[in-house]
């Protein structure tokens, strides 16, 4: 590389402490009331890929924050960083690798080889691997046992296997509906709790059902479980488990050339569960429900957010932007979590996905060589659907102790193209009025004697929006929260790609399987297990 790469903790930069002495600096109120409220809207503002617009007109920020946010980025290197990354360096210490998600859906710098592999081609292969199996199974070249045509998928996964590609199936079923691509209804199967599974199999025909078991080592004890579980019942229906039933996962695994699985397709372990959405964990279930074209579109839209953030300028960078944004409100402004609201139904488990992005990622407390940090990292992230969040936890958002960043997903146009005229207005204009009128009133408040009904205002939000949710647009959505944690991570100079939380209380539960526990462990257990 053409310059030295310093990893330096937040504390450490000479512009975050010029941003501390700018705390609470900016009264949103003031800003947006009257007629500047309106310019204030237009000028704030990033384009973003997929069609979508960045709105950061009601967060706490000015020019003169916005200059210092430049500053960090450029002492920080945060663009060296992200170019270290996707030209293969090894930034994820914790387990010595590579992180190339960015490589599934295109190239932003140099060739990235590994493993004796050009891997940009190795992704690309699996893709098409992936299309030319779909199409195989939607034309009925593939059929089941009776010479039938399968007509359901379902996804065994758990963690980055269910989250993601659940949340963006869910987020395109509508719009491949409308628009004559639906293939293939799908499901899922995460939870080890039998009920999931069983509830799951009871609501399909298992003899027109591919599974797609998900597990990149092949050993994850809740997939295998479940696994086990599915094959039970297909052996029962008197089914042929593998003639029901694929494998995404690595090539090394014990489940790459075994003959229980119609077909196998691989990922590597430079992509990490909650990044793999773009790859064939993400791949084969979206291709067989709504055909290869929308997940090549899918790939598009993530893309073309991944090239936009690579700018240097903050102003022009969507994903850079609301990185420094979200660091400034958690580690100057001291705000504990940040809530995700979309206004679209389609986004109605999008959330769940980015709590497992974000706080995997960056719910650390050393840094990325082990130490000690003496700093908050990561916040909390929950959210629902709005309006439906309206009539359930706003009331804390609104007038509770804590203020919560808020950031808004929404967009002008459904994904059916039906609606209904109610009271001289479309629910999809009453969708987008509401909108409009939370960001207003948590920005600028309300005077009011009663303090009931006092509202005091100055709680910041972004606004995301579009035209409709597509796969372009549900692409780069994806890829600005996954580029923006990656951005507060190296702020934070923590390790965003490894997950050393998720394993101690794995090892417990294999302990207790196994009866080689005591005192309060074996105590719980004795509690729950029969």
């Amino acid at each position: 590389m053409a310059s030295t790469i310093n990893w330096n903790n937040l504390d450490k930069l000479e512009s975050f402490k010029k941003l501390l002495s700018l705390k609470n600096s900016v009264s949103v109120a003031k800003e947006l009331q009257g007629e500047n409220g309106a310019v204030r809207v237009s000028k704030y503002s990033v384009p973003m890929g997929g069609g979508l617009t960045y709105n950061y007109a009601a967060k706490q920020v000015n020019e003169q924050l916005l200059s210092v946010f430049q500053q960090i980025a450029d002492e920080d290197q945060l663009l060296e960083k992200f170019r270290a990354l996707y030209n293969g360096e090894v930034v994820n210490l914790g387990e010595k690798r590579m992180v190339l998600h960015q490589l599934t859906r295109g190239q932003l710098g140099e060739a990235v080889n590994a493993d004796g592999t050009d891997k940009r081609d190795f992704y690309e292969t699996q893709r098409k691997n992936i299309a030319a199996f779909a199409d195989k199974v939607h034309s009925g070249k593939i059929l089941n046992e009776k010479g039938e045509k399968y007509t359901t998928v379902c996804q065994i996964g758990i963690g980055g296997s269910d989250l993601g590609p659940r949340a963006i199936y869910l987020a395109l079923e509508n719009w491949a509906k409308a628009k004559g691509t639906f293939m293939m209804d799908a499901h899922f199967i995460s939870n080890v709790d039998p009920d999931d599974a069983a509830s799951v199999l009871a609501s399909i025909d298992l003899s027109k059902t591919i599974f797609v078991l998900v597990s990149k080592s092949g050993t994850t004890l809740e997939t295998l479980t479940n696994q086990s579980f599915v094959n039970e019942y297909l052996k029962n229906a008197g089914l042929d488990p593998s003639k029901h039933m694929i494998a995404v996962t690595s090539e090394t695994s014990p489940l790459a050339k075994s003959p229980d699985y119609l077909a196998a397709f691989f990922m590597d372990d430079y992509i990490g569960g909650r990044y793999s959405s773009t790859s064939a964990v993400g791949g084969a279930i979206l291709s067989l429900a709504f055909g290869p074209k929308a997940f090549e579109d899918f790939l598009k839209g993530a893309a073309e957010e991944d090239k936009l953030s690579v700018e240097k300028d903050v102003t022009k960078n969507a994903a850079l932007l609301d990185a420094l944004i979200g660091v400034y409100e958690r580690n100057v402004q001291e705000y504990p979590s940040t809530a995700v609201l979309p206004y679209s139904q389609a986004l109605s488990r999008f959330p769940a996905h980015l709590q497992q992005l974000d706080m995997e990622s960056n719910g650390k407390s050393v840094n990325r060589f082990g130490e000690k940090i003496d700093y908050v990292t990561g916040p909390v992230i929950f959210g629902e659907p709005g309006t439906n969040g309206q009539h359930s936890f706003y009331q804390l958002l609104h007038q509770g102790t804590n203020i919560i960043p808020l950031q808004f997903i929404a967009y002008k146009n459904n994904q059916t193209g039906k609606d209904v005229v109610i009271q001289g207005s479309t629910s999809q204009a009453k969708l987008g009025a509401n909108v409009a009128a939370q960001i207003v009133a948590f920005a600028c408040g309300k005077s009011d004697s009663n303090p009931n009904k006092f509202f005091a205002g100055e709680r910041p939000s972004s606004l995301i929006y579009g035209d409709s949710v597509t796969p372009e647009s549900i692409g780069a959505l994806l890829a600005h929260f996954e580029n923006k944690v990656m951005f507060q991570g190296f702020l934070w100079n923590v390790n965003s790609f490894d997950q050393e939380g998720v394993q101690l209380g794995k090892t417990l539960a294999k302990s207790v399987l196994a009866g080689e526990t005591s005192g309060a462990l074996k105590a719980y257990a004795d509690l729950l297990i029969k």
